[in-house]
């Protein structure tokens, strides 16, 4: 709409002012309507955040300086990052998850040993907003040795966790009030890979849900498979035998080591990192029927690289226009451009995390920044991301954190 400056320095022309009046009283009797609209029949406007905080689970044994989980204040318009010290206190909080509400957060304790028994633990806790504190609520035991990996499903009503060392999943129903609850499915793997040192028995290594929350994607290394369950989110039940009968199961090339997992935003593809052979799978992906069909896969690291590299960590950026994969060893996040009708994947880039082992990294919520942790360099690293073309470079930025394992963001307003 054109405005008449006139008319705001007081031009006392009265009826090209109330024209203007009845103008605007017709622009906001319009907004109100498309506001009413959009709210009464099932759109929500897009909320931006600003304001998060950033969660890092550690590693606190073996010599490590770290206590637990690290807290900091971002500001996604101006980037500014504000250390908060030391969140919570616990033992080896290695991976963590955030809760739908954005109240709670949970996190695996990986240990082979809880209260005497052959098992790791998960813990609950609640978020302190005003300072992004974390209280414990309270912590179970794993069932099974070693958790490193949990999500939660799409209800925020389950709590779903993989065994490294017991080689086994589990979840746990969360009560009313964040803690958690019993659990209500438990599957023990067995068999074993053709690496006899890293695949001697099953090693689960992350558990998905499904967009839809219906199936649970389990990558278990030591295995070489990637499994499908059923999955029911009124019950917290999976459904094992389901996954033979229906043709859930991917096997993977022998001493791959499958590790992590991540679905293309329009649920139609998915990547499969394998850990040990430093690749990515490509899967069309079935929503219907669960089922994972291969199409390529390809190294995540350059091919004239020669040394020894573990592929640690893989997502999708927000577009859906690009992959990152992160390589322990080579030290490097590999970019991807992803093709939007087949969903394979072409290198763009190899860069450098300017650390030491990457094992995890994240894509801040507005797509703009990729946050490196480099476990053994003690610190996590800040890049830009380019939305445009997907490439990263560093800003500067620099987090000091002892063994960084997990990145997390939570919004905050």
């Amino acid at each position: 709409m054109r405005t008449d400056i006139s008319l705001l320095r007081g031009n006392s022309n009265h009826g090209r002012l109330e024209m203007t009046k009845s103008k605007c009283r017709t622009f906001r009797w319009i907004a109100l309507f498309l506001f009413t609209v959009s709210t009464f029949c099932g759109g929500v406007p897009a909320v931006h955040h600003k304001k998060y905080f950033i969660y890092v689970g550690t590693y606190t044994e073996a010599g490590s300086e770290s206590k637990g989980i690290y807290a900091y204040r971002f500001d996604s318009d101006t980037s500014r990052i504000i250390p908060l010290g030391l969140a919570a206190e616990t033992v080896n909080p290695s991976f963590l998850a955030v809760h739908p509400n954005r109240r709670f957060i949970y996190a695996v304790n990986e240990v082979s040993n809880y209260k005497g028994e052959k098992s790791g633990a998960v813990s609950s806790f609640a978020i302190e907003r005003a300072t992004g504190k974390l209280t414990l609520l309270n912590q179970v035991a794993s069932r099974g040795g070693d958790p490193c990996h949990i999500s939660l499903d799409k209800t925020g009503k389950h709590v779903l966790v993989a065994n490294y060392g017991g080689g086994s999943i589990v979840v746990f129903r969360l009560l009313g009030d964040g803690r958690l609850g019993e659990a209500s499915a438990f599957v023990q793997h067995v068999g074993h890979g053709a690496n006899p040192q890293r695949q001697e028995a099953p090693h689960a290594h992350s558990i998905d849900v499904s967009p839809d929350n219906r199936f649970a994607i389990v990558n278990d290394l030591g295995l070489d498979e990637s499994k499908v369950y059923s999955f029911d989110s009124a019950t917290g039940s999976l459904d094992a035998g389901n996954a033979k009968v229906n043709n859930r199961i991917v096997k993977a090339e022998p001493g791959a080591g499958p590790r992590h997992f991540a679905f293309h935003p329009n649920g139609k593809f998915a990547y499969v990192l394998n850990e040990m052979a430093s690749t990515v799978s490509v899967f069309r992906y079935d929503a219907a029927k669960g089922e994972m069909q291969p199409l390529r896969t390809i190294s995540s690291l350059p091919h004239d690289f020669s040394g020894h590299s573990e592929a640690a960590e893989i997502q999708v950026h927000p577009s859906g226009k690009f992959l990152y994969a992160s390589n322990r060893g080579h030290d490097s996040i590999a970019v991807f451009a992803i093709d939007k009708d087949k969903g394979t994947v072409t290198p763009i880039e190899f860069v450098s995390t300017k650390g030491e082992s990457p094992r995890h990294f994240e894509i801040a919520p507005n797509g703009s920044l990729l946050f490196a942790a480099n476990e053994k360099s003690d610190n996590i690293v800040v890049f830009r991301l380019n939305p445009q073309t997907g490439r990263l470079t560093p800003t500067g930025k620099v987090l000091e954190v002892a063994q960084p394992v997990c990145v997390k963001f939570v919004a905050i307003d």
